[in-house]
């Protein structure tokens, strides 16, 4: 809760970066031997082009910590690479029950939706996003563009 507070007050870009890894870090430890050990397995079969096999894995992972935030955000994110915008969004929806303030989740979210055409709810993402990590500026330049674009739509 801490390190949330001073994300949301932090103006500087790498002190929040700093501050957001950190967040990262905390998420990434699940408190289980085997389930860490399954997150690196699953992380090696995704850098080894492996997407079945990472598949299986965060299954097992999910399965064995159902509230690991980061086993739910990390299949999220492998079926969003795989094109499954369906099933991440509702792993998405998933970690943002476990953890509502989960930026990670939220970009990915705004994401989806922005490829979907739906883009006042991405907007509505982006700014649920900047509300918790107000520093990040890439999410200030996707919120930007995404305002720019629907003002322009309603003329």
């Amino acid at each position: 809760d801490t390190l949330f507070a001073d994300l949301k007050k932090e103006r500087d870009p790498d002190k929040a970066r700093e501050l957001s890894n950190q967040i990262r870090m905390e998420w990434q430890d699940s408190g289980s031997a085997t389930v860490n050990l399954l997150m690196q397995w699953a992380d090696k079969a995704i850098s080894d082009n492996k997407q079945p096999a990472a598949l299986d894995i965060l299954d097992q992972v999910i399965a064995l910590a159902p509230n690991y935030v980061e086993g739910w955000n990390r299949r999220a994110t492998l079926h969003y690479t795989m094109g499954n915008y369906r099933k991440s969004m509702a792993d998405i929806n998933r970690v943002l029950s476990i953890e509502p303030r989960h930026f990670g989740a939220l970009a990915g979210m705004a994401a989806i939706l922005g490829a979907s055409g739906k883009d006042e709810l991405a907007m509505r993402a982006w700014e649920q996003f900047l509300d918790i990590y107000p520093a990040d500026r890439k999410a200030q330049e996707q919120l930007g563009e995404l305002a720019e674009k629907l003002a322009g739509s309603k003329t």
